[in-house]
């Protein structure tokens, strides 16, 4: 058969290959919460999430969407940020409707008490989408007047970029502090390592802008390092953990 006469079903299945790893982009990165969700919603129970996460994740995409518009960039990311901001939304609503449900005779906090001791820990979710819109009016705002100059808009992209990309530092100290990984997801690291990993070859077979492949690979550093803890403290413990609570990741349990 000639070379030619292949072309008829290879440029299919490289079309359905990047279909593929198009909609693995876009909704790969809310996979690790989907059995999350369904925990807290079984055991109406969020102590095991951090809602900082959700925190982290919506300034990241909120950014990363302001970016587009000063430098157009792959769709499956512009999608891939719209999905999670509503992934973080729903969690931050069943998380805050578990906890308001949990509580007995506590003092209700609103976004408008303006209160920073209680920042991101209000009674009512639409607290949170008010805090959430403020963010994104002032942030887009500032992003209207800038947007002629290249250095803001690059900037805008790499802060989008290396916020999401520090996510698991705080795990890593925490480890740290601990001497210790017990009560942490092994499953759920190999999750965050498989999934950085795909979405750094993504970003740099697609000649994505340089700030998403840079803090990709330091996504997949601090996975790698994390990792380590838990090989190190398993084989060779540092100390007993001292409290009664296991840590909790700053991405997901």
């Amino acid at each position: 058969m000639e070379p030619g006469g292949l072309e008829w079903l290879l440029v299919p299945m490289q079309q359905l290959v990047s279909w593929g790893a198009a909609g693995a982009m876009v909704f790969g990165g809310v996979v690790p919460y989907i059995p999350q969700y369904r925990d807290i919603r079984r055991t109406q129970n969020a102590e095991g999430f951090s809602t900082y996460v959700c925190l982290v994740l919506l300034v990241a995409n909120i950014l990363r969407i302001l970016f587009w518009f000063g430098r157009r960039f792959e769709s499956p990311l512009l999608w891939q940020s719209i999905i999670m901001i509503i992934t973080m939304l729903l969690m931050l609503k069943l998380c805050t409707e578990v906890r308001v449900s949990n509580e007995l005779n506590v003092k209700r906090r609103s976004f408008a008490d303006f209160d920073l001791n209680y920042f991101w820990h209000w009674s009512k979710f639409t607290d949170y989408v008010q805090c959430v819109l403020t963010f994104t009016g002032v942030t887009g705002y500032i992003t209207y007047l800038w947007l002629d100059s290249s250095f803001f808009v690059e900037t805008l992209g790499f802060l989008a970029v290396f916020t999401e990309a520090m996510l698991g530092v705080p795990q890593l100290y925490r480890n740290y502090q601990n001497r210790s990984t017990e009560g942490m997801s092994i499953k759920m690291v190999l999750m965050w390592s498989s999934g950085d990993t795909f979405k750094t070859v993504y970003f740099i077979l697609n000649q994505a802008p340089f700030q998403f492949s840079i803090c990709g690979l330091l996504q997949v550093f601090v996975d790698i390092a994390i990792l380590l803890q838990v090989y190190l403290y398993s084989h060779y413990p540092q100390k007993p953990v001292s409290h009664t609570a296991h840590p909790t990741s700053t991405k997901a349990l």
